[in-house]
């Protein structure tokens, strides 16, 4: 008994030029050049190496050929263009087969795909003709992944000053992040860099489970959270340097965050300590990846100051190893680092603790002040 992608395959490969020349017009894709075209799904045909570096937010990786599959064809291809060409069409072929019946034949005629692949269009075309000339209305992204990552650019560097941004800022442990979360549960606008950037911004702020994005996803990320936002409402953003671990806030965004309106969160340094001790549980119950990070901080440190910390984690006084971490290396570095980014002061708002019965009336008050409208007197009210 033939198996369907193998009936599908062999049908594929009887298809002639002569024939495809023959198809209606209307059962052609349909070039566009928006990757934000509104279909019922993104497909992305490249292979699954370079889908997971960066990909349209959303889409689905159908590779008609596999890393291994395209590493082939293109060590082929260097040697013999048109015998690259035949194997190629061979793989592509069997994968489309098999692209189809495990994942088209159960959608609906009036399913509308947007197809890309790299940027030459082969994979794409030859994914979409199959798929138009079943019924479906199939789009194909002119210029593949390039245009989609040349739009990504072009919104970077000329639509964050569209929006109006409000930076909280504060030494670290003052639970800017918490805040930011608590701000959007209220419903608030908020772009979390860090947790797009899967990492905390300091020598401590990796994952101890996982890695970065690259910066090409980093960078798709960002756009679709601001594609979500409204314009005329804040975006409320956590105050960061330039760079994130290994990847870096896109330089436009990074210019208006320093113009923007900031807020500097004063949490009582017991307070700090207990959030820190809360929110970095893992870099505790892993207190050997964490003496590896302390390490790293040899060449701006004495090897004393650095022992001595790592010597606190091991004896596991933990109260003592936050305070000193924070007043001896984070709160100056941070000091500097602020001055370098804004081009105002902050206004300083008193926290008296990060429970609820005080963040949620410090949110509220916070949240109904108008964009710039901050002043000395707004100021003291909430820090009353």
């Amino acid at each position: 008994m033939i198996k369907m992608p193998s009936l599908i395959s062999n049908c594929l490969k009887c298809l002639t030029f002569a024939q495809l020349r023959h198809f209606s017009k209307s059962r052609l894709p349909v070039i566009t050049t928006d990757p934000f075209q509104n279909v019922s799904e993104v497909i992305d045909v490249r292979s699954p190496n370079e889908y997971n570096k960066d990909h349209i937010p959303g889409a689905i990786n159908l590779p008609v050929l596999s890393n291994l599959e395209r590493h082939e064809v293109g060590k082929i291809y260097s040697q013999d263009s048109f015998r690259g060409r035949i194997y190629g069409a061979e793989l592509v072929t069997k994968n489309i087969s098999h692209i189809i019946h495990e994942f088209m034949m159960e959608k609906p005629q009036d399913y509308s795909p947007l197809i890309y692949c790299w940027r030459g269009g082969q994979r794409s075309y030859s994914v979409a003709v199959v798929m138009a000339q079943i019924g479906f209305d199939v789009y194909i992204l002119q210029k593949g992944y390039k245009s989609y990552r040349a739009k990504i650019k072009e919104y970077l560097n000329e639509q964050p000053n569209k929006f109006t941004f409000n930076i909280l800022s504060g030494p670290t442990g003052s639970g800017k992040t918490f805040l930011l979360s608590q701000l959007s549960a209220l419903g608030e606008q908020v772009l979390d860099l860090e947790g797009l950037a899967n990492h905390k911004g300091s020598v401590l702020g990796g994952e101890i489970n996982g890695s970065q994005p690259s910066q090409s996803w980093f960078d798709s990320l960002i756009v679709e959270k601001l594609r979500s936002f409204r314009p005329d409402k804040v975006v409320w953003m956590e105050s960061e340097s330039i760079r994130i671990g290994n990847i870096y806030v896109p330089r436009v965004l990074h210019g208006e965050m320093g113009k923007s309106q900031h807020f500097q969160i004063i949490l009582p340094l017991k307070e700090r300590v207990q959030h820190i001790l809360q929110d970095y549980q893992e870099y505790i119950d892993n207190f050997q990846f964490t003496k590896e990070q302390l390490l790293k901080l040899k060449k701006h440190y004495s090897g004393s100051k650095v022992c001595d910390w790592i010597a606190l984690g091991e004896n596991q006084r933990w109260q003592e190893f936050v305070e000193s971490l924070l007043t001896e290396h984070y709160d100056p570095k941070y000091r500097l680092s602020q001055r370098k980014i804004f081009q105002s002061p902050a206004t300083e708002l008193f926290l008296e603790s990060l429970d609820p019965e005080h963040v949620q009336p410090f949110l509220q008050k916070l949240i109904r002040f108008p964009p710039g409208s901050l002043s000395t007197e707004i100021k003291d009210t909430m820090s009353a």
